[in-house]
Parts: structure tokens; sequence; C-alpha cells
């Protein structure tokens, strides 16, 4: 008997396709994500309070936590973040990477990197006209947040950018509202 025809073999078969079936089922598609049409960095770069994220295993029991991006010479910008960990009170906890423009014509796609060789996309969804808001995200919609340069958002300013993130496709119902 080949091994071709073995039970054994063939379930086992048969679960790995099932395996990749139910996979690419659970992957959502989504329309193209659209970003800022232009993100002067000048005016990005400095803290940033987070208002409300997307759960991320790497921020996992985060309070007060704050971004500050830095613009290099050589065009990249630093990326400082820090968070409390456990509560607004507790240690601190602190990560710095780099971020490179990965789209000059509007500055707002990024590639992040916190180790090497690994990075992400930072997309630039949208920022209030005076830099006082930031949106972003990036296309798989499993990452999103909300930044103020202020600790607390204006709520019709905070509810508008909600149901826009919504409407791009992003799960709001999971957003966790960071204390500060």
């Amino acid at each position: 008997m080949s091994i071709v025809n073995k039970p054994a073999f063939r379930i086992s078969v048969g679960l790995v396709v099932a395996a990749v079936l139910v996979a690419a089922a659970r992957r959502k598609k989504h329309a193209p994500l659209a970003v800022a049409p232009y993100v002067d960095l000048n005016k990005y770069v400095g803290e940033w309070y987070e208002i409300a994220r997307l759960p991320a295993s790497f921020e996992k029991d985060c309070y007060a936590t704050k971004a500050r991006y830095t613009l290099q010479a050589d065009g990249s910008v630093k990326v400082e973040n820090s968070c409390h960990k456990g509560g607004v009170e507790g240690k601190v906890k602190q990560t710095t990477g780099k971020a490179m423009v990965v789209d000059p014509v509007t500055n707002a796609k990024l590639k992040v990197q916190f180790f090497w060789p690994f990075s992400g996309d930072y997309w630039i969804l949208e920022v209030g006209p005076d830099y006082e808001y930031a949106v972003v995200g990036e296309p798989s919609r499993e990452y999103l947040w909300i930044l103020s340069r202020q600790p607390v958002l204006d709520k019709v300013v905070l509810n508008s950018l909600l149901q826009r993130a919504k409407a791009k496709g992003f799960d709001t119902s999971q957003l966790i509202f960071t204390r500060h």
C-alpha cells in the first residue's frame, strides 16, 4: 500500500487543506485604504497622546500612552513610544524606533521599524487642519490609533473620527480608550 493510500496520510492532507481554506476565509478583503492627501512632517512631528487604539499585543496593559516623533537629518523620523504598565501611575515602558516615508507624494505612508529586520505599515489616514489630531492605521485594518496633541479629544471630533474609521472598515467596537 502506497503512502498516498494510507488513511492517516489522506486525513492529514485533508486537515491541512481545511486549515488553509479556513485561514483564507478569515482573511477579509478590504477596499484600498485612503490616506491623508498630504502630511507636512514638520507639523506632524512632536508629542502625541493616544486617545484610542485597536488591541495590540505590544500595547497590552498600557496606560497614558504617548508618542514623540522627531524628524532626522536623513529624512527619517525617530519614533519614541511610552506608556505606563498596569495603570496611569505604573512603571514607564519605552520603545524607540525609526520610520521611513515610503510615499513621498503624500508623506502619509511610512514603514516603522522597532526591531530589525521587521517593519510595519504606519499610514496617516487623516490629520486635523492644525495637526491637533491624527488617525493612523494600516491596510489590513488590524491596527488603528487615534492621536491628539492633548490627552483629551473633543467628543464631537472623536465621534466623527470614529464614524469615518468605521466606514473605512476598522472594527471600532474593539477600540480601547486610553486613560491618561
